[in-house]
């Protein structure tokens, strides 16, 4: 089975389980692999919403009813924990909406809402919406970066289109982690 079969026949459940697992290098790649015919657009924004929808309602879920459990509890030891928290007292709707944008605090935002007093239907609701757009855009960049890619280097085999794909991931991830790093773990300032 070659690579474009293999993506072909699976690449819906990778990208859903990928979505939910790690983020956004799965919902991008879902949208090089539309980009590249190998799958619907419609179903790589889908696949990466529900993933990403499950995980962060199973992460929720862990916040509000298992937080006895030693992954939970590493957690709400931590320092980025006071600051997400900080943060969803401050702006609990426009937090939600948005934690899956900010990286390195994809995991841990969930876990505090599930500790907060945040009703579950509220969160449901607006893990739905956020996780439907952050599907979808980022689904959208993987497919507009397959154009641009093979606009300026021509159609390229799969693999090597894959490669320039998670090297632009990789560069984005790490702007983000640093812009992430530089505005979240600045020391809070007390008044």
């Amino acid at each position: 089975m070659s690579l474009a079969e293999f993506i072909t026949q699976y690449g819906a459940l990778a990208v859903f389980v990928g979505a939910g697992a790690e983020g956004e290098t799965a919902a991008f790649l879902g949208g090089i692999f539309a980009h590249r015919h190998l799958m619907p657009y419609w179903q790589a924004a889908v696949a990466a919403s529900l993933g990403s929808f499950v995980a962060d309602q199973f992460f929720f879920l862990a916040g509000r009813y298992a937080s006895r459990l030693r992954f939970v509890q590493t957690f709400t030891a931590s320092d980025m924990m006071r600051r997400v928290t900080r943060l969803l007292e401050t702006y609990p709707t426009g937090f939600i909406l948005s934690f899956r944008f900010i990286y390195g605090i994809r995991i841990i935002s969930p876990v505090a809402i599930g500790l907060s007093s945040v009703s579950a239907l509220r969160f449901l609701a607006l893990n739905l919406v956020a996780a439907s757009i952050w599907g979808t855009v980022i689904t959208a960049i993987g497919f507009l970066l397959g154009n641009v890619v093979e606009a300026v280097f021509g159609r390229l085999h799969l693999h090597i289109h894959l490669l320039i794909a998670l090297a632009a991931v990789a560069v984005l991830i790490a702007a983000t982690a640093i812009l992430t790093k530089k505005y979240l773990t600045r020391p809070s300032r007390r008044t």
